[in-house]
């Protein structure tokens, strides 16, 4: 869900003008996901982060994320924004059960806790390990993998926008990775 427009693999789905419309009417749902690498214990060692280039031209940081389509599974949507994202050779171990981790809902006003000024959403937010080589493509610019203490410092939780410093922080804690 960042502000940065990924082109979307199924161009037939939605207009610019059909998305436009019912983002103004309707909340639409998201995935988003924290890739991590674990150690043989099962423990977060590593967060990966996205970069990219915001709206506004600023370089920001970023969670794997993106809208769930018509028709299409929340598993589905997942693995499908893992693979865009971080390359097909990232190897994401989706999880068993789709319970998410942290629930958001971004509102398109200043003072939500959550923000995205293009409309109203709800994002279902997994934790997702990865065990290949991940090569951002897209929109994304590149990912830097940080320990859990490293990603959780207020400089870096600062850069992620709308919010989603707390919500990296809260799916953290979900898997008590949480420094």
């Amino acid at each position: 869900m960042s502000s940065t427009r990924t082109p979307d693999p199924n161009p037939g789905w939605l207009s610019d003008d059909e998305l436009s419309e019912i983002r103004s009417r309707l909340p639409l749902l998201y995935v988003e996901a924290v890739p991590v690498r674990l150690d043989g214990m099962g423990q977060v060692t590593e967060v990966g982060l996205l970069l990219r280039v915001s709206a506004e031209g600023s370089i920001a940081r970023a969670l794997v994320a993106g809208r769930v389509m018509f028709g299409e599974s929340v598993r589905d949507a997942l693995f499908r924004h893992l693979e865009k994202d971080l390359g097909p050779m990232a190897f994401p171990q989706l999880p068993s059960s789709m319970q998410p981790a942290h629930v958001a809902e971004y509102f398109p006003f200043p003072g939500a806790k959550y923000v995205d000024t293009r409309q109203h959403a709800v994002s279902l937010v997994y934790v997702v390990p990865v065990t290949g080589t991940c090569e951002p493509r897209q929109d994304a610019l590149d990912m830097a993998w940080m320990t859990p203490e490293e990603v959780t410092a207020d400089e870096v939780l600062r850069e992620l926008e709308g919010g989603r410093g707390a919500l990296l922080k809260a799916a953290l804690a979900s898997v008590g990775a949480l420094p």
